[in-house]
């Protein structure tokens, strides 16, 4: 039995459509909605029995929060994984070349978690930024300019749908998988000037300081403004373009096949608003 996190997120909602149907598959909700498992990281007494008779784990990140609230999570998930007998747990982590982003640690520490568990096998599966996640970061705004301080950086962005089907591809079929980590990363970074003329607009970058400004000013929680002031600062500085991977393991996964092209994804992300 594989039981999937995560899936009423924006990559968790895809993979369950790539699974629906699946007698082998059950689904964790925090609300426990019609077909699925309750499963809820912040009371971890839900734990025992949505993780009973699981033997996979595609353990989708808890989402954004501060740090010791995310690893709180993952530590309930694992231990109670461990607890029920699960062998293998998949991870959605961060790829190698995010360190430099506030909210790394907390995707670290589980990887770290994972490699010390003495009962499980895992798989880490090291995403690279979305290439939806440019519409909250370079979107233009009301006079048709893109703003964000990305400098001369690049961002090697990847679709979302083929993060999904990796997830997908890896966890229904994990044993070759055992133990593993892989960088997925887009194959062509993504520079302000290349998002800018596919829209027809302008590129007119502003500061760090303007960017963490308008995005405390934005009704942001605490966390949020030095997650996404690190973000525009590491795509800036050259540390997001897929360079500072070891490798990338993306159409390797993707079974050989073409990856979706990241500025289309962009593109149709931005119109569709």
């Amino acid at each position: 039995m594989l039981l999937v996190t995560g899936v009423s997120g924006a990559l968790g909602s895809l993979v369950a459509e790539r699974l629906a149907g699946r007698e082998d598959v059950v689904l964790g909700t925090r609300a426990g909605l019609p077909g699925t498992r309750r499963l809820d990281f912040d009371a971890p007494e839900t734990l025992p029995e949505a993780f009973a008779g699981v033997e996979t784990l595609l353990l989708i990140s808890a989402g954004y929060g501060e740090d010791d609230v995310v690893v709180a999570r993952h530590e309930a998930a694992i231990s109670a994984a461990e607890a029920a007998g699960v062998r293998h747990v998949v991870y959605t982590s961060l790829s190698g070349d995010g360190d430099h982003l506030t909210y790394a640690l907390a995707h670290r520490w589980t990887e770290r978690r994972l490699r010390r568990s003495t009962t499980l096998d895992w798989t880490i599966l090291r995403n690279g930024l979305y290439a939806e996640f440019l519409t909250w970061i370079a979107a233009p705004d009301a006079e048709h300019r893109i703003t964000g301080p990305l400098g001369e950086g690049r961002l090697a962005a990847v679709a979302r749908a083929d993060l999904a089907d990796i997830a997908v591809s890896v966890a229904t079929d994990p044993a070759g998988h055992r133990n593993r980590v892989y960088e997925l990363v887009g194959e062509r970074p993504l520079g302000g000037a290349d998002l800018a003329a596919a829209l027809g607009a302008a590129y007119v970058p502003g500061t760090l300081a303007e960017a963490r400004a308008a995005i405390a000013a934005s009704g942001a929680v605490p966390f949020q403004v030095p997650m996404l002031a690190s973000t525009y600062s590491a795509i800036a500085h050259g540390f997001l373009d897929g360079t500072g991977v070891a490798r990338n393991d993306l159409r390797a996964l993707l079974g050989g096949r073409e990856p979706l092209d990241a500025l289309d994804v962009f593109v149709k992300a931005v119109r569709e608003g």
